[in-house]
């Protein structure tokens, strides 16, 4: 009796490893042996009790697990369901738009060196050292000129 105890405790961490809590895993084990006793019952034959109780737990954890999933899908066409239009309303739209003009006019305040570096690095993704490559100037004018039109950004920004 101690061993089957033990077997059975042994099918109890196996089931909670595999993702099942202890009272899934407590069900499961009483389910698997009420089905090993059913299957005896009606005659069939057990070589290796152990391995038919895992393999049957097993399964009716996967089983489980199948069907909590099942559960959590949509079984209506698309087309019949009312999703929510995420899209931005005209007026978050507009403010937009209004938003990047302002930055737009604030950068062609701007010197136009600082705009095309500050555009050649955001705009394009270009590093530094390859913008002061393409422009003949050092990476430190590169980092200035980028640092510069941030705080223009920065002022413009907190104005709104």
């Amino acid at each position: 009796m101690e061993v089957i105890l033990r077997q059975l405790r042994g099918l109890k961490k196996l089931l909670r490893r595999r993702g099942a809590t202890p009272e899934q895993a407590e069900d499961l084990v009483q389910e698997a042996v009420l089905r090993l006793h059913a299957y005896t019952r009606q005659g069939g034959q057990v070589q290796n009790q152990e391995a038919f109780l895992t393999r049957t737990a097993i399964n009716l954890s996967v089983d489980q697990h199948r069907h909590a999933r099942q559960d959590s899908y949509e079984t209506d066409p698309i087309e019949t369901l009312e999703l929510p239009d995420l899209d931005p309303t005209p007026d978050e739209v507009f403010a937009a738009e209004q938003r990047l003009m302002r930055m737009r006019e604030a950068l062609d305040r701007a010197n136009p060196r600082t705009r095309e570096v500050f555009f050649m690095h955001r705009l394009y993704g270009f590093s530094h050292a390859e913008i002061a490559r393409r422009l003949q100037i050092s990476v430190s004018a590169v980092e200035k000129h980028v640092a510069s039109a941030v705080t223009i950004l920065a002022i413009e920004r907190q104005r709104e």
